[in-house]
């Protein structure tokens, strides 16, 4: 080994984490040490981002026992280091034990902990520790609405967008897809247009990414024009850009336009990936087109094998099966390169649903039990088999078969946008400060349709 002094061998070891060779940058590190050279803040800084990219909480237990020996944990580099490791780990109390014993812990410090934080679920540790922040800055405000937009914590995430601005933070391209993600899983129409404005106000032009989220939200709130304009509008596309519309398409029940958007899509020399041929697939699926979809589907089967995942055999199971092409779709589940799990088999009985088969639900709806008898869907997909088919005693079996398990049903739920507003509501729900307003005017709305068709029945006698 030459003879190294800190600084070289840091640069050394830096440049190893920076070529992928982490395995390689923390034996040099283990050299170092025996060769008795100290190692500073930045050493430890380091070598530490190649323990978080092996995944070793293990090395980096002993890094930190290191780093603690020589005194360097109080030092903010150091710190920020070992929270950031911990919290990818998973490790959230030594994550905060690390914040706590750095002396002075700067912005980057706390933004890495709330990730941590909301990257494990602990929404309301970070909200609290985002709050008492000394200093906030965009990068911080970014953490906070990306965590709980990739949470699901759509309507948080808004309200973090509209606070950020309040205070007279400045949104950037990295903010705008998580905002347009959170409005979109929330169906709220008006506030995304009102976000829309603010991008164009803040940004100017749009780049790509914020392009393809804004596809993206027009398409699930199903303003489908707007996506359009949004998509032609995009000076730079890209693969995304392409799903993005052929999703939209396909989620509104527009096949052909789907299909004719891949072609424009080939036509430029891009590729097709796994999400282009499922967004393909589901959009033929619900617009009937069978032979189209099952073709799509053998074409990547030969010339890109490496992009088909399980969803894509279970579309073609639940386009067989809608098709009532049942015999194929049995087979298809046979030859499988791999077991079908219980989704292929919902598929399945969902085509039995729609054409009443009976017979064939009853041995599907056996085989799901026997895979995992606490499902209660294929109970429901059963039960809604018998009904229309009209087996009324079937269905009543089914249901106190339900009720005597102790099986819980998944309850559905709807929702409106009124005033910019999303109003959410359950299967029998009486929680809406309005409930009984809106019962008052259904049972109005049900009088007056009673009341007309009665109307009708006198006036055809």
């Amino acid at each position: 080994m030459p003879h190294w002094d800190v600084v070289s061998a840091t640069a050394a070891i830096g440049a190893l984490t920076r070529r992928g060779r982490h395995r390689d940058a923390l034996a040099m590190f283990s050299r170092v040490l025996a060769g008795g050279v100290a190692p500073n803040e930045f050493t430890f800084g380091t070598v530490l981002r190649s323990a978080t990219a092996l995944r070793s909480p293990r090395v980096g237990a002993q890094l930190h026992a290191c780093a603690a020996k020589l005194g360097l944990c109080s030092i903010v580099y150091v710190g920020t280091a070992l929270l950031d490791h911990y919290a990818k780990m998973g490790a959230m109390r030594e994550a905060q034990g690390a914040l706590e014993d750095t002396s002075e812990p700067n912005v980057v410090s706390y933004t890495a902990l709330i990730a941590g934080l909301l990257k494990n679920g602990m929404f309301g540790d970070a909200d609290r520790l985002f709050r008492r922040m000394p200093e906030r800055n965009l990068v911080s405000w970014n953490a906070m609405i990306g965590g709980c937009s990739q949470a699901g914590m759509s309507e948080e995430a808004v309200n973090l967008f509209l606070e950020m601005c309040r205070e007279g933070v400045t949104p950037n391209q990295s903010t705008f897809p998580c905002v347009f993600t959170s409005v979109a899983n929330a169906g709220a129409l008006g506030v995304g247009k009102s976000v829309h404005a603010s991008a164009i106000k803040f940004l100017g032009d749009l780049d790509v990414y914020v392009g393809n989220s804004l596809v993206s939200f027009y398409a699930r709130c199903g303003s489908l024009e707007d996506s359009v304009l949004a998509f032609k509008k995009m000076k730079q596309k890209n693969v995304v850009s392409w799903n993005a519309l052929i999703c939209g398409y396909a989620q509104n029940g527009r096949g052909e336009e789907a299909l004719n958007a891949y072609k424009e899509m080939r036509a430029t020399g891009l590729k097709p990936d796994n999400v282009t041929l499922l967004g393909l697939m589901f959009g033929c699926n619900h617009a009937g087109l069978v032979d189209e979809g099952y073709a799509l589907f053998k074409t990547a089967e030969m010339e890109q094998p490496g992009i088909l995942k399980p969803e894509h055999y279970a579309c073609v199971v639940d386009l067989l099966s809608r098709a009532k092409r049942f015999y194929d779709a049995k087979n298809f589940l046979e030859e499988l390169p791999f077991e079908p799990g219980i989704g292929f088999w919902k598929a399945l009985i969902g085509g039995c649903q729609i054409h009443w088969n009976r017979e064939l639900a009853e041995s599907i709806a056996k085989r799901i039990h026997a895979l995992d008898p606490k499902d209660t869907s294929s109970y429901i997909l059963l039960s809604n088999v018998y009904s229309a088919a009209g087996s009324w005693q079937s269905v009543s079996m089914i249901r106190r078969e339900i009720k005597e398990k102790g099986l819980k049903r998944i309850t559905g739920c709807s929702w409106i946008e009124v005033q910019d507003k999303v109003h959410v509501f359950f299967n029998g729900d009486c929680r809406h400060q309005q409930s009984d307003e809106i019962y008052s005017m259904l049972e109005a709305c049900l009088y007056f349709r009673e009341d007309d068709r009665d109307q009708h029945e006198y006036s055809t006698m």
